[in-house]
């Protein structure tokens, strides 16, 4: 049995957090690059918040942030899975930066970006406070 194997195979409490935290990463990490592919080929917003006020936006660049913010998210998925160290620093950062972003998008699209937004929290507490129990395992 290899090292990853045993990882997951002991009986350490915790480690169904992990697999749960690793995959979770990869899906909003997911997410988020579609959301960027998607804000990248529809390139301008109009927001209308009354019968004179119009705004319209290009979101290319915000699509661009999401898309390599997604890309990090699902590598920090990847490399949580895989037990490797780095990926809980790039994962609580790149989530940290991902909250902040949905925060911009609250106006937008509330619900999702506050289920996003819950999502985030889990990941962080997950990979903060019992991110080194399949290390000691």
């Amino acid at each position: 049995m290899t090292q990853a194997q045993h990882r997951y195979t002991s009986g350490n409490a915790w480690s169904g957090w992990h697999g749960f935290t690793a995959v979770l990463l990869f899906v909003v990490g997911f997410f988020n690059a579609i959301y960027g592919i998607l804000a990248i080929a529809e390139d301008e917003i109009v927001l209308s918040s009354g019968p004179r006020v119009t705004v319209l936006l290009d979101v290319t660049a915000w699509g661009w942030v999401h898309v390599v913010l997604g890309l990090a998210l699902a590598a920090a998925g990847i490399g949580i899975f895989l037990g490797q160290t780095w990926a809980r620093v790039v994962g609580v950062l790149a989530v940290s930066v991902n909250m902040v972003t949905q925060m911009m998008n609250v106006p937008a699209y509330p619900v999702w970006s506050l289920l996003v937004i819950a999502f985030d929290v889990v990941i962080i507490w997950a990979l903060t406070v019992h991110g080194d129990a399949r290390e000691t395992a």
